[in-house]
């Protein structure tokens, strides 16, 4: 299957993840998915929100997911980029005043040490199943965007996720949204995207844990979780043949979405696992086809953690539909644009 994104296409992929996630930064912590509708509304809906300084900064999301892109756009392999990768993370977290990082990636990388033969592994945690990992690997779908990358793709999401979230349901999050992307760039349809991910990338995932060596017998007995969640996913949205059309109840607003998200979730909060950040996010694209509004109010304007979901969602839409439809106000000023971009070219030429 061939690429067919073009350099446009990648610029709003990085652009837009950064867009959800500025936008859904604003409501991470407000857990009602109505009352956040609400105060949309009263902003004069998506239309008017001018996303920039200082009322709208991005998150650890997309500080996390620049730095995970840029030590791509240097076109290292293998041993030397997850060095890379490593520093670059101990970079970023320098940049999180009022970013709200997670636990897990606060300590994860705390505990790397690039200059080190194996530094850039850490002790296995059995509590990093958060989605720490799926909302800053989109961009490793840009740099690995063939069918035939698959194995890069999964080696270096296996790696840098486990950077921070050596738990199964953690660093599979991050296999999940790099290949989302890859897939929105091969323009593979939606209703197949779920299945891919359980059946091609998972089992190269799996055997590249065993290869690498690292916490082994760990990471086997916590594997479970995230492949049975997914099928139940599958199966419930009538896509575990691949093909749809996906099911969705007659009445799916807010409140359902949010209820919903709620019985996806590990702990309650939607979208906060490696498991459902990306879950969540094919949902929405699943619901709002090539409507930035809907895909808006089903990935961003809800109770769970709005901005997880938005960051992968948004980069997925972007790199298939572009910039045409979306308001300029959104976009135009948002932090870190230039940054974004930017890398956004260099992996499209590294890819091309």
């Amino acid at each position: 299957m061939a690429c067919s994104a073009s350099l446009q296409d990648y610029k709003a992929g990085m652009l837009l993840s950064g867009v959800g996630d500025a936008i859904g930064f604003k409501w991470e912590f407000n857990y009602s998915g109505p009352l956040i509708h609400k105060s949309v509304q009263k902003l004069g809906g998506v239309k008017n929100i001018t996303a920039k300084l200082p009322d709208w900064p991005v998150s650890d999301d997309t500080v996390l997911h620049l730095a995970t892109a840029e030590a791509l756009a240097t076109g290292k392999e293998e041993e030397e980029l997850l060095k890379l990768v490593a520093s670059y993370y101990i970079e970023g977290m320098k940049d999180m005043t009022g970013r709200a990082p997670g636990g897990s990636t606060i300590s994860g990388v705390s505990h790397l040490k690039p200059d080190l033969p194996d530094g850039y592994r850490i002790p296995y945690n059995r509590s990093s199943g958060g989605c720490g990992a799926a909302i800053r690997s989109m961009c490793i779908g840009l740099r690995y965007p063939r069918p035939e990358q698959l194995p890069s793709l999964v080696a270096v999401a296996v790696e840098s996720g486990r950077m921070t979230h050596t738990h199964p349901t953690g660093f599979l999050g991050g296999v999940a949204s790099a290949l989302f992307a890859s897939y929105a760039i091969q323009r593979r349809p939606l209703t197949s995207w779920g299945l891919g991910l359980l059946q091609e990338a998972c089992p190269i995932a799996k055997k590249f844990v065993q290869s690498a060596g690292h916490a082994v017998t760990e990471t086997e007995r916590d594997w479970q979780y995230f492949i049975d969640k997914w099928q139940w996913y599958l199966d419930m949205r009538g896509l575990s043949s691949g093909t749809g059309p996906a099911l969705f109840p007659d009445q799916y607003g807010p409140a359902e979405r949010d209820e919903m998200y709620k019985v996806l979730s590990f702990s309650g909060w939607g979208g906060s696992s490696g498991h459902d950040a990306p879950m969540i996010a094919l949902d929405a694209l699943l619901g709002a086809g090539s409507d930035w509004e809907e895909l808006m109010n089903r990935a961003t304007f809800h109770g769970g953690d709005s901005d997880s979901t938005a960051v992968i969602a948004c980069c997925c839409w972007g790199l298939m539909y572009g910039l045409k439809n979306v308001p300029k106000c959104n976009y135009t000023n948002l932090e870190y644009r230039e940054r974004l971009e930017k890398s956004a070219e260099e992996l499209y030429h590294l890819s091309h």
